[in-house]
């Protein structure tokens, strides 16, 4: 299933890198901080081909596709192309998100960034490797000393667009400064030690199902921002979950005081 998992997200790299800087045509979905386009598609459809192949009796949920249900112990959960904004704009900030559940819980995930040509991949107890390097723990670092990523969209919900703006002025306060892709970049930065942690307002299950396992496995936590541990129930409402979330080690979001606001 390791080798699935890596070949499907390196034929995903090759089909966005073929899209890429092309004239392209966006599509809005949900709202207007969400857009799909036809490397979205293109890249779900040869990743959901490599794996039914492979595996035919797996379940799968993907960003475009939906959800289907076969009856197996395990999922696979696919984002085609994270980053699809900073995509269609020409910005190199983008990739290809997969994970592998045993029921629910992800046991398997990686990730690839296709213009970088950087391949992260994880396993429950094995670690975080970037092509085939073994990361470190996450550093010890205080959050004064941290670059800390925030990412929001726009929302009709005024209150938690409020929120936001208030965690944002908080953390201009406590950490070095703030940063932002709003892509799997913010996590993968969390991963290597180059962002202390990251938060997140607006996620989905493929958004942080592998990224999530991979700051674990380094000695890091990602929590919802009320402080509870992420738990995700593999079934079509999944699809529509939101997920807020804050990521790094357990003594950055501890200084953050993040969980402390309402």
């Amino acid at each position: 299933m390791k080798d699935v998992l890596i070949a499907a997200l390196k034929i995903s790299g090759k089909t966005l890198l073929e899209y890429f800087n092309q004239p392209l045509v966006t599509v809005q979905k949900e709202s207007i901080s969400s857009v799909v386009t036809e490397a979205d598609l293109a890249s779900e459809r040869n990743i959901i081909r490599l794996i039914s192949e492979a595996y035919p009796g797996h379940n799968i949920l993907s960003e475009e596709s939906g959800y289907t249900n076969n009856h197996s112990d395990y999922t696979w959960i696919i984002d085609p192309l994270d980053g699809t904004s900073n995509f269609a704009a020409g910005i190199p900030w983008f990739g290809a998100l997969i994970a592998l559940f045993k029921d629910n819980i992800p046991i398997m995930g990686g990730a690839f960034l296709p213009v970088q040509d950087l391949l992260y991949y994880t396993e429950t107890g094995k670690g975080v490797f970037r092509n085939e390097e073994q990361l470190p723990m996450l550093p010890d670092k205080d959050l004064k000393d941290s670059l800390f990523a925030f990412c929001t969209d726009y929302t009709e919900d005024k209150e938690l667009l409020n929120r936001g703006l208030d965690y944002y002025t908080h953390l201009l306060k406590v950490s070095r400064n703030i940063r932002a892709t709003n892509c799997l970049l913010d996590f993968l930065y969390v991963v290597e030690g180059k962002f202390g942690g990251v938060l997140n307002l607006y996620t989905r299950v493929w958004d942080i199902a592998a990224t999530g396992l991979m700051i674990t496995e380094l000695g890091g936590v990602m929590k919802n921002t009320d402080g509870q541990d992420i738990s995700f129930s593999i079934g079509e409402e999944l699809i529509t979950q939101n997920f807020p979330v804050i990521a790094g080690t357990e003594k950055i979001i501890g200084s953050s005081g993040i969980l402390n606001l309402k």
